[in-house]
């Protein structure tokens, strides 16, 4: 057997000995994206384990090489690590592109001071506040940030506000797709599980044609995290509970990442409340039900990559009983009760009236860099959302919504980034959009929004320019077109009262059903939009942001065809054909000083809206049900301005101040009346103990204060009650007193296992437990606003 042996070893080394070792592998390293020489890069030769660096032109020579292969590592500082392979069988000369631009380098390097774009004004919110509202909602946590606020329908169903607006002149992007979950209405809050992200930002500013040309409002961005090419597996389960609703949530997560740039995310959570509480009763029917899920995989690398994702969102989302009117009259009493109508023992049953929400959403992405001109990216994603809303019904139509819709959307598109050229910026794409509203039928009542399908297709440009190392200029153009066409049935009465059988004949079919006549409605837009922006910093850790916005919005299906009874908004609600498309021009400021001993942000603003379309009360209307309010969409010239004013100021190594105030003007120009719905002045102040040695520890005390909205329009009317045979006032515009409430943080971390690590954090909401009632709660009429909460949150990371 020796011999066996000796023999295959001098047969081997014969072989060896006798292959042709003088080849000659000549390599030059360059920039991916100007192609110019990049010297003194270190080249490790994995066959040698052997390390060499490139010339000042970036040369290299490796000779002596047999016969094979031959793996390379590349690598200089503010490069991309490079590794590849070639086959041997000649001499070889081959030009390697390293990526040589920092800001490339965020998809592995963290850095909290990255903007969407560097003349934005935003704000934004990390990892570590968002799972301080694990079990809450994006408008909770987004409520943190000055300037942005929320309408609420109960405390459950929070929609966010940018300086007073909200719905569809906000854009929300969720992992790159814009989010399409019927959010015209008020009490339909957006789908997302903020737990599945990684970072939040907010635009304020005119910065948002990349996604769109209606952000009047403003942009909100939803982002997950992006993972090193390294081989890892690690994850983090959190639990929440809390005493107010007898409930929590539990969100787990778990991440595979490999060393080739593949990288796989499995995450979901579950939440699950009963009726909340007040300071002095139970709200009953208030719980809600949430299951979220979603998964990510693809490949990352600097020239090339991919990024599927799916998530899905369910919500059963109870509604206050006591918020259900039969009639006008109902709202009269519960105006002038200071308690609700229904106070039970607390439940976790979930009753009518209720919503049920479904939402899919699912994408996949990918992006191709090529040489000398940038990086372009192609993207199909899917949405399917259901909604339904049940009311207190009788009969065979008990469990049956009365509002069913399903909304399906479908969008591709792409986005060229050119960056060869150091100073200049510039991205370009299209985008083309479908969508088919289906009103389900079957509800024993007449659809608040018909059947209908949108067309959507636009094309953008910005550029981003560097004046100078500290100064930069960006500009931007949209034009969007858009085409809805509808299926409706109209009452021949209201058809012809509105005028529409002389503005419209176009519409009208040949069919009629007793006193309905089917109509064809269909609308066409052209939009055009712009932004330009400029940045400048100084010295001192001072900058000044300057922006203007050119944005159109057009009117969406709820402004242009409501017509009927909604029920979990106990309001007739009418919609106008005749409606225009908004065009808002913004001009926003911030002038910030960013250092973390004493730093600041002034940003105000000023926002002119030509035909901004508002929904109001216009009186009372009888049906079979009783006496109820219509409330009708108009259009009107309306303004907005206001200032947001941020501080942070170090008190010594182990306390920290942090405080905002956020003021708002709301102007109906047109009546000369104000705004409606606007927020009110508000001012927030927290101050916060840290200690490293102890474990960690982080103690801190908040405070916020919401003024009294003065500044409102007047809508009340007059109603007859058959009961007391009179006239009754009904109040529905004046606003609750204001308020100032308290909270308690704290956290600690402990040292679990080896890689892990336990984090214990306990909270006090309310602390105080203060009675009051917020003016941009549609349910304030009926009950109050929570009370103490005692929060208790377990994270494990491993």
């Amino acid at each position: 057997m020796k011999k066996i042996f000796f023999g295959l070893f001098i047969a081997l080394s014969c072989y060896t000995y006798g292959q042709d070792c003088n080849y000659t592998f000549l390599g030059e390293v360059k920039d991916f994206h100007d192609k110019s020489s990049i010297p003194s890069a270190t080249i490790y030769i994995n066959e040698q384990d052997k390390y060499i660096v490139s010339d000042f032109d970036g040369k290299f020579k490796i000779e002596n090489l047999c016969s094979g292969t031959i793996t390379l590592t590349i690598s200089h500082i503010g490069c991309e690590t490079k590794t590849v392979s070639y086959q041997v069988n000649n001499d070889v000369f081959k030009e390697i592109y390293l990526e040589h631009h920092l800001e490339e380098l965020t998809e592995v390097v963290v850095n909290s001071n990255l903007k969407t774009e560097n003349t934005s004004i935003e704000q934004s919110l990390n990892k570590e506040i968002i799972e301080n509202y694990t079990d809450k909602s994006l408008g909770d946590a987004l409520n943190s940030l000055s300037g942005v606020s929320s309408l609420n329908t109960g405390n459950t169903i929070v929609k966010p506000m940018i300086h007073g607006l909200h719905s569809s002149r906000l854009l929300i992007i969720n992992n790159n797709v814009r989010l399409f979950d019927q959010e015209w209405g008020d009490e339909h809050a957006p789908n997302i599980d903020i737990n599945s992200s990684n970072k939040i930002e907010v635009v304020k500013g005119a910065n948002t044609l990349k996604y769109g040309s209606d952000a009047v409002g403003g942009l909100i961005l939803v982002k997950p995290k992006k993972y090193s090419p390294v081989d890892s597996l690690f994850g983090s389960t959190m639990l929440s509970l809390n005493s107010n609703g007898r409930g929590g949530n539990i969100n787990t997560e778990l991440v595979k990442t490999f060393k080739s740039g593949y990288y796989a995310k499995l995450q979901s959570s579950y939440k699950q409340f009963g009726d909340f509480k007040a300071p002095d009763y139970y709200l009953t029917n208030s719980g809600l039900k949430n299951f979220n899920a979603s998964l990510t995989a693809g490949y990352n690398s600097f020239e090339k990559g991919f990024d599927a994702y799916y998530s899905v969102v369910s919500n059963e989302i109870a509604i206050l009983q006591s918020s259900h009117i039969g009639n006008v009259n109902d709202l009269v009493t519960a105006i002038n009760s200071k308690e609700p109508r229904v106070i039970e023992d607390f439940s976790y049953d979930i009753d009518y009236p209720k919503q049920e929400i479904l939402h899919h959403l699912g994408k996949i992405e990918a992006y191709k860099r090529f040489k000398g001109l940038g990086k372009l990216s192609v993207q199909y994603d899917l949405q399917i959302n259901r909604r339904k809303e049940f009311d207190l019904r009788r009969g065979d139509l008990a469990n049956t919504p009365v509002i069913d819709l399903r909304l399906f959307t479908n969008a591709l598109q792409s986005n060229l980034h050119i960056d060869y050229i150091d100073d200049l910026k510039i991205d370009t794409g299209i985008m083309v959009r479908y969508q088919q509203n289906d009103a389900i039928s079957g509800t024993g009542a007449s659809p608040l929004i018909p059947d209908f399908d949108k067309y959507d297709a636009s094309i953008y440009a910005i550029g981003n320019y560097d004046l100078s190392d500290t100064a930069e200029l960006s500009a931007g153009i949209r034009y969007d077109y858009s085409r809805i066409e509808a299926t409706k049935w109209y009452n021949i009465s209201d058809w012809e009262d509105n005028n529409y059988d002389e503005l419209f004949p176009q519409f009208e079919s040949n069919t009629t059903d007793n006193s309905q006549i089917l109509t064809y409605p269909e609308f066409s837009y052209h939009n055009i939009s712009a932004n330009l922006g400029y940045s400048k910093q100084f010295n001192n850790d001072m900058s000044i942001y300057l922006n203007y916005g050119l944005a159109t919005r057009v009117p969406n299906p709820s402004e242009l065809f409501s017509d009927g009874l909604h029920h979990s908004a106990a309001r007739i609600e009418t919609g106008l054909l005749t409606l225009n498309k908004e065009v808002a021009h913004k001009f926003v400021a911030s002038f910030e000083r960013n250092n973390e001993n004493f730093g600041f942000s002034i940003s105000p603003y000023y926002k002119y809206i030509n035909d901004y379309i508002q929904l109001i009360p216009v009186g009372i209307t009888t049906t079979i049900r009783g006496a109820f309010p219509v409330w009708e969409y108009n259009q009107i010239n309306a303004q907005i301005f206001g200032v947001d004013i941020d501080v942070n100021k170090k008190i010594s190594n182990s306390f920290n101040y942090n405080g905002s105030i956020s003021l708002l003007k709301g102007d109906n120009k047109s009546d000369d009346i104000p705004l409606i719905l606007m927020p009110a002045t508000n001012f927030s102040n927290r101050i916060s103990y840290y200690n490293e040695d102890l474990n960690q520890l982080t103690i801190g005390l908040s405070h916020k204060t919401v003024l009294q909205q003065n500044r409102y329009p007047d809508y009340n009317f007059y109603t007859f009650n058959p009961i007391s045979q009179e006239d009754v006032y009904v109040d529905i515009s004046s606003t609750p007193s204001a308020y100032s409430l308290f909270g308690f943080n704290s956290s600690m971390n402990f040292k679990a296992f080896k890689k892990g690590n336990l984090k214990l954090e306990f909270n006090i909401e309310n602390l105080f437990n203060t009675s009051y009632r917020e003016h941009l709660n549609r349910l304030r009429y009926f009950a109050d606003e929570l009370g103490r909460n005692f929060n208790l949150k377990i994270k494990i990371n491993y």
